[in-house]
């Protein structure tokens, strides 16, 4: 959740929001997972050194069990206790998924708390009510269908996120309008505004107990005696300060779905349902002169759970067609993991990554370059293969030549490549590995007259070169040795540093390379390079690095 101040004398649109309240939400979950338990049960953990009950269930908290107390003391108190280790990351796993499965209500839900908690559902319902018959026909939507999962939930509609939580945790399915907001929070507890527990125990001291007592109180001594989160928490729940719900799953501006009377499972339906989607998308991105270049297809199962499938093309497109048959290709891969559960009963295609797309003549006087074509192709493939199977080729700043290119996904982005202005030839086959060879020469720094490579001798009749290449040396391990300078006043060389007197200098010449072109009697032509130079303690190398045409 990110806080902002709302500005003064601005009175928003009303908004409305949706709290669920799961408070056994870890042990629902577990005997949801596992039928097989029985009994009161327990969630234990580590606390300090000592283990003690992190969640219970409704029958272990009737014995008058409760989380933070230590497991002997439980145990004591009720021997036929079930206990199960805690997993807090997989339970706020968990409890994330059932927050995304909640995005068919609404697409904007959100986790309350902090990262990794669960517990607490919030979802802005703005302008999607009337979608389910209205706001009371939404909560019992939501309610009802938790509850027959076996969890146990309460839930709340009201303008702001701070009195919906309010209501949900100490009101219980309320519908509450700005009109009557501050009647039914003036009756709350303190507790209600999610203050931290030496806040709820301060103002109990003072004997303010209920939300309505802190109105008649000045303000300035209730931030100076229990700090701005207070008044905070209070601006927020009347909606004076505003607080905005972050989605856990991006918003899609642009998105068709379909909800099925009859939950469909066979992939052939939804893919049908997918074409249908697609055709009213496009009319939209039409409308606003746009295109995407990501798409995903959300499957919302009956048993709570979302599939998610999602497609990227090479440009900016809108085409129905095209974005179906990327959807289909896409199931193929995904058959053998594909599984509908107890039915999908919502189907939601939403666009991404949109830009302006305008529109493209069709017809006798439309020109074809082929590269649309081309474009379609590798959308295909790749829906098909997989995400990067299908690669291309990419300059990279490098005049090295195995560094100047690199493969890259063949749908990312191209940058407009801008050539060397005197940039020389270069083969068309350059092997991945450069093969080393034997080389005559007239002299040792002369022109190389033949060549013998892989056992096989080459009489070359025609030479150019060399192109000399120095070596990168920002790209090595090593690191320059630093020269001192000499003092400016006394012109005397300084001392070396002591940090920096062992360090190895760079030896250029090591990796220096001379390129020949050369040319053999049968008129092939190879790219030829020497490493090192004649004269020095290490004798020089040739390898062979390309053909040309």
């Amino acid at each position: 959740m990110s806080l902002s101040l709302a500005p003064q004398g601005e009175r928003a649109m009303e908004r409305r929001f949706l709290v669920l309240f799961l408070p056994r939400w870890p042990t629902d979950y577990l005997k949801r997972r596992d039928p097989t338990l029985g009994g009161p049960l327990a969630l234990s953990e580590t606390v300090k050194g000592g283990l003690r009950l992190g969640a219970v269930d409704e029958e272990a908290a009737s014995h008058g069990l409760w989380p933070g107390q230590g497991l002997a003391d439980a145990r004591a108190l009720l021997p036929g206790l079930v206990v199960r280790a805690l997993d807090g990351p997989g339970l706020a796993a968990a409890f994330a998924d059932l927050a995304d499965w909640h995005t068919n209500l609404s697409p904007l839900v959100a986790v309350m708390g902090p990262p990794g908690s669960y517990g607490d559902l919030a979802i802005d319902i703005t302008g999607a009510a009337h979608l389910f018959g209205g706001e009371s026909a939404l909560l019992t939507l939501a309610l009802d269908r938790l509850r027959s999962r076996g969890y146990g939930v309460a839930g709340a509609i009201a303008p702001t996120i701070g009195a919906a939580w309010a209501l949900s945790h100490f009101a219980r399915s309320q519908i509450v309008d700005g009109t009557a907001l501050a009647e039914r929070l003036a009756g709350l507890p303190v507790a209600a505004l999610r203050l931290a527990p030496d806040q709820i125990a301060g103002l109990t001291q003072m004997g303010l107990r209920r939300i309505g007592q802190l109105h008649g109180r000045a303000r300035p001594a209730l931030e100076a005696r229990f700090g701005s989160s207070l008044l905070l928490r209070l601006d927020q729940a009347y909606g004076h300060a505003e607080e905005r719900l972050v989605p856990r799953l991006p918003l899609a501006e642009y998105r068709a779905e379909r909800r099925f009377p009859d939950p469909i499972g066979l992939m052939d339906d939804v893919l049908a349902a997918t074409g249908d989607l697609a055709i009213q998308l496009a009319h939209r991105l039409e409308k606003q002169g746009l295109g995407a270049q990501q798409f995903a297809l959300l499957l919302y199962r009956v048993d709570h759970k979302v599939m998610t499938l999602a497609v990227r093309a090479a440009r900016l497109t809108r085409d129905p067609v095209h974005v179906t048959r990327l959807f289909t290709h896409r199931a193929e891969r995904f058959s053998g993991e594909y599984d509908a559960g107890f039915g999908i009963d919502m189907i939601r295609l939403e666009a991404g990554a949109t830009g302006p797309l305008d529109p493209v003549q069709t017809g006798a006087f439309a020109t074809a370059d082929g590269l649309a074509d081309l474009d379609d192709l590798i959308d295909r493939l790749d829906s098909r293969l997989g995400a990067g199977a299908v690669l291309r080729s990419q300059q990279r700043a490098s005049h090295i030549p195995e560094r100047a290119m690199r493969l890259v996904p063949a749908q990312s982005p191209a940058p407009r490549a801008q050539p060397h202005p005197r940039r020389p030839e270069r083969p068309l086959r350059l092997l991945s590995r450069p093969e080393p060879i034997a080389i005559t020469a007239e002299v040792p720094d002369g022109l190389p007259a033949a060549m013998l490579w892989r056992h096989n001798s080459y009489r070359l009749l025609r030479a150019a070169g060399p192109e000399r290449l120095e070596a990168e040396w920002w790209r090595r391990g090593q690191r320059l040795e630093l020269v001192p300078q000499p003092d400016p006043q006394t012109l005397k060389p300084a001392e070396q540093p002591p940090y920096v007197a062992a360090l190895p200098r760079f030896d250029a010449r090591a990796q220096t390379r001379d390129y020949y072109a050369v040319e053999d009697e049968t008129g092939c032509r190879f790219w030829i390079f020497r490493q090192g130079f004649y004269g020095e303690p290490v004798a020089p190398t040739w390898y062979l690095h390309g053909f040309f045409a």
